[in-house]
């Protein structure tokens, strides 16, 4: 991984700078809000994928941050409006923006960053990378909204779970490396290929996220364990959990999400049983599936220190713990 270490600190200075910059040119009334999120870390694998993929692909201007940084935007303002949405109080291990700063400040926020992203790929004159943003974001809003639907009225339903977190998670990943690739050449082959990367890839990190949630601290990840259950979410732990049970309790335990009455007691008690019968591992097994494609999608790629660098980002996404 020390390749990938040594190119993302000398990348991700850059684009904290850039995010800096075009935050404090925002209006006072979102300007807090936005530096509040854009700037209280993440870990930049967005923008780093479209930095990436462009020069995989050999574009040599020195040209990707403003695309490169447009993604992460995308990805901020659906954090934004999430938190508001699910009634997050905390995000990053800091406290959420609309709980800080007010509700209107920060759905206004959001909009502004999704106004912004938008502007900044048009600036480039790339008609495809305009359209890429544009079914990203949708991509994304999409997933969100299949995803509340599903929160209330919940099911042992694999397939909608693939793809609420394909909407809202892959989606935008796989956008990130197609719009590199966008950058660096009009074929459609060579956007795919980074496509196809970015969508695996992106299925892994949820699934991989979706583990974390039920065996990480508060302190470790910045929000409480087990938070995914708390909201009633369908992620795959719990649908293995669920499918463990006998049919009576399984029935029992989805009607209690469907009608918020899980106390922090049964909660809990949940969290502890998906990690003695190892459900958490076995996502994160599922999420190996999705990285072993996402690595034979670089095979065609030329020799170089990106492609060693995605590879790794790859491998990170399957091993980090939060």
């Amino acid at each position: 991984m020390n390749e990938m270490r040594a190119y993302f600190a000398r990348e991700i200075p850059g684009i904290n700078a850039f995010l800096a910059a075009e935050a404090d040119k925002l209006d006072g009334l979102v300007r807090d809000v936005a530096r509040h999120v854009l700037l209280s870390g993440g870990k930049r694998i967005r923008p780093m994928l479209t930095i990436l993929f462009a020069r995989a692909y050999g574009h040599s201007k020195d040209d990707q941050l403003g695309i490169s940084c447009a993604l992460e935007m995308l990805h901020t303002a659906t954090l934004l409006h999430d938190d508001v949405l699910d009634q997050a109080e905390t995000r990053r291990g800091q406290t959420s923006a609309h709980v800080a700063f007010g509700v209107t400040e920060t759905i206004l926020a959001g909009d502004i960053l999704l106004a912004l992203a938008n502007k900044i790929g048009a600036d480039y004159d790339i008609p495809r990378l305009n359209g890429l943003l544009a079914r990203g974001i949708m991509a994304t809003a999409e997933g969100e909204i299949l995803e509340l639907a599903h929160t209330a009225r919940p099911t042992v339903d694999r397939q909608t779970y693939l793809d609420i977190i394909i909407g809202k998670t892959a989606k935008l990943i796989e956008t990130a490396c197609r719009c590199g690739a966008a950058l660096a050449s009009r074929d459609r082959t060579l956007e795919d290929q980074a496509g196809n990367f970015g969508l695996n890839l992106g299925i892994a990190f949820q699934l991989v996220d979706d583990a974390l949630d039920y065996t990480i601290s508060e302190s470790e990840m910045g929000k409480p364990a087990g938070g995914d259950l708390r909201e009633g979410k369908m992620t795959l732990p719990l649908i293995l959990y669920l499918e463990s049970l006998p049919e009576v309790e399984a029935r029992e335990l989805l009607a209690g999400l469907r009608e918020k009455r899980l106390t922090e007691a049964e909660a809990g008690r949940i969290v502890a049983q998906v990690r003695e019968k190892g459900l958490a591992e076995q996502t994160r097994e599922a999420a190996r599936g999705y990285i072993d494609a996402a690595l034979r999608e670089l095979d065609a790629l030329p020799a170089s220190p990106e492609r060693v660098v995605l590879a790794q980002a790859a491998e990170y996404v399957l091993t980090r713990r939060k």
